[in-house]
């Protein structure tokens, strides 16, 4: 991905970044540096937090007129732990989910039941508790236990070009 801007956030940027992951997913984030990446080749738009590509942008597909979301990437999310807003697959999950697959009832182990339908959620592994994407609810957390259907939409994930950029 090469990269088309890059500047620093405006303190008002900066506390809007804070308290939506605050509110979302019970992270604080306390920062010295925080920058807005954009790139030539992809529609990502891109938080550095002390240099780390922390945070990004969700478009809202169900408002497209709305403003994207701010939210953790996939290395953001394992390096300030949410507390909420996460759902856990097993270990048989893991493979499909690390490859962009999106989420099936018979993987998850755990959903937060506070997780409300179009919500932006965690995916992560029961074993070490690690991160391996970030995606969309399509059910409440309370429905995302069973046998079968699909869950969860998966935005960005473990190895994609987004995980892959190094700030």
């Amino acid at each position: 991905m090469n990269v088309k801007s890059r500047h620093h956030l405006r303190a008002d940027a900066i506390d809007e970044i804070e308290d939506a992951l605050a509110k979302g997913l019970g992270v604080e984030l306390d920062a010295e540096t925080y920058e807005k990446v954009t790139f030539e080749d992809s529609d990502w738009e891109v938080v550095l937090v002390e240099g780390a590509p922390a945070v990004f942008y969700v478009p809202d597909d169900e408002s497209p007129d709305s403003t994207d979301d701010p939210f953790l990437t996939v290395r953001g999310a394992n390096e300030y732990q949410p507390a909420q807003n996460v759902v856990t697959v097993d270990s048989g999950a893991i493979s499909f989910v690390s490859d962009g697959a999106d989420v099936m009832r018979p993987g998850i182990v755990e959903a937060d039941e506070s997780i409300d339908s179009g919500d932006l959620l965690v995916i992560s592994e029961e074993n070490h508790g690690k991160v391996l994407a970030v995606g969309r609810a399509r059910v409440d957390g309370s429905a995302m236990l069973g046998d079968e259907g699909k869950v969860v939409d998966t935005i960005h994930h473990v190895g994609d070009e987004l995980y892959e950029f190094a700030g």
